[in-house]
């Protein structure tokens, strides 16, 4: 569906297709293990399975059945249980939790209610329901729970639950290894994505200058050269608080690494396998990709250079929804969605290359940038100041592009995800960008 129609009949489809997409794959994540695997915390950095099941009823309880339908409340009594600004993850365990049985029962019965209230919705008459936004702030934040237990069963010991298919190596030949951006302005974030998220908004202008940027993610086999090279024994690669992570946690190598004699292995999900030299390198820190990006003689980009290399089209001068145009993403275009429990090759996915021959910014690995999470001029907090402003500011990184383990729905160009530079845990690498040298262009 390239163009977001507003016949309402076409938007309760797309609508209820995202929120029961999403409910597919959390039953998928919460039942493919016993019910101890549910209660039990896997790491502090996550929560409990069932915590977040319960957690995405709950959204939704709050947003679509009582907000938008003006329906009484089902479980007023577990919204502080389930206030994840209340409670830090490390302390759910402690909580009244609702129990397996209890909490799929209390997802099922708001899921069930919610679609009478799609039903009867109008999908206008304010920000809420213009274009069914709330409906598709649910199913977003539903895939963003996905996403988060898809993490916890990476972290949880024992045998793999978990299975998918390789992605197929749709690698053609050898690709320059770094492209041009001319320098220039261009349109960044959005005003029109009718499901964008607050922090995307508004569309404005952005004046960068030349730079050259890799033509995709840094993979496994050149970051272990950084290793060997003795990435991991030099501080002055490192800024000076991921030096301090490296000597406090004796940091080798990216999480879930282990060197078995003249080889490295992984563990991924269960499985124990040799590290694939031409996948995208997975599990490090915004230190560590800063710190390789220096080791190299490069730099991580900008949040506005990335976005303007997956979505500035130097013919027509306007901003793209993703780097391949406008229609929503395909199997050929990106790893999205959890089709696969992996990245694909480096160099994959020619069909959903940018304009300048930049390749898999979208899908794979969520990227880091050398940006803070920062507004966008003009930013106003919609539809709660918790969903991103309370976050602004130098503590968090911004990464772009989405992973193998998002939804296309929570996917965009324009999308922007931060965390900590501290954290591993998730399924992020980088790519690699430099000035370009001065040519008196419009830089």
């Amino acid at each position: 569906m390239t163009h977001h129609p507003l016949d309402p009949a076409a938007l309760r489809a797309r609508a209820a297709s995202a929120l029961l997409a999403a409910r597919d794959r959390t039953h998928l994540l919460t039942g493919c293990v016993e019910e101890p695997d549910l209660l039990a915390q896997h790491s502090p950095l996550m929560s409990p399975l069932v915590w977040d099941l319960a957690h995405i009823g709950n959204q939704e309880e709050q947003w679509l059945l009582r907000t938008v339908g003006g329906r009484d409340a089902l479980r007023p009594d577990i919204d502080s249980v389930y206030d994840a600004f209340e409670h830090p993850r490390a302390a759910r365990p402690s909580l009244p939790l609702l129990a397996p049985a209890e909490a799929r029962g209390y997802v099922a019965e708001v899921r069930g209610r919610v679609l009478d209230v799609l039903e009867s919705s109008p999908l206008h008459g304010g920000p809420l329901l213009d274009s069914g936004f709330a409906f598709g702030m649910i199913a977003q934040h539903e895939q963003q729970h996905d996403e988060t237990m898809l993490i916890t069963h990476q972290l949880r010991r024992g045998p793999a639950v978990l299975t998918a298919p390789p992605p197929p190596d749709t690698s053609d030949g050898i690709l320059p290894t770094e492209v041009l951006i001319p320098g220039g302005p261009f349109t960044m974030g959005t005003s029109a994505e009718p499901w964008a998220l607050d922090n995307e908004r508004p569309a404005h202008r952005r004046l960068v200058p030349s730079f050259l940027i890799d033509t995709t993610p840094v993979s496994n086999g050149a970051y272990q050269r950084f290793i060997e090279d003795g990435g991991y024994d030099e501080p002055r690669w490192w800024a000076e608080a991921g030096w301090a992570q490296v000597r406090e946690h004796k940091l080798r190598a990216p999480l879930f690494w282990k060197r078995d004699g003249r080889q490295w292995l992984r563990r991924r999900f269960g499985v124990t396998e040799p590290v694939p030299p031409d996948e995208p390198v997975l599990h490090i820190s915004w230190y560590e990709a800063d710190a390789y990006a220096r080791w190299a003689g490069r730099r991580l980009p900008t949040e506005a250079e990335w976005e303007k290399a997956a979505r500035h089209d130097p013919v027509s001068g306007r901003a793209m929804r993703y780097p391949w145009g406008d229609e929503d993403p395909t199997p050929v275009h990106a790893n999205l969605g959890q089709r696969h429990l992996r990245p694909a090759p480096v160099g994959s996915y020619p069909e959903g290359e940018s304009p300048f021959g930049v390749r898999q910014l979208i899908g794979d690995v969520w990227e880091w940038t050398a940006s803070d999470f920062m507004p966008y001029p003009g930013f106003a907090a919609f539809p709660y100041r918790e969903y991103s402003e309370v976050f602004f500011g130098t503590e968090y990184k911004v990464l772009r592009g989405g992973s193998f383990a998002v939804d296309p729905v929570a996917c965009r160009g324009t999308f922007r995800n931060w965390d900590l530079p501290v954290r591993r845990q998730i399924f992020s690498g980088f790519r690699t960008a430099r000035d370009a040298e001065p040519t008196g262009d419009a830089a």
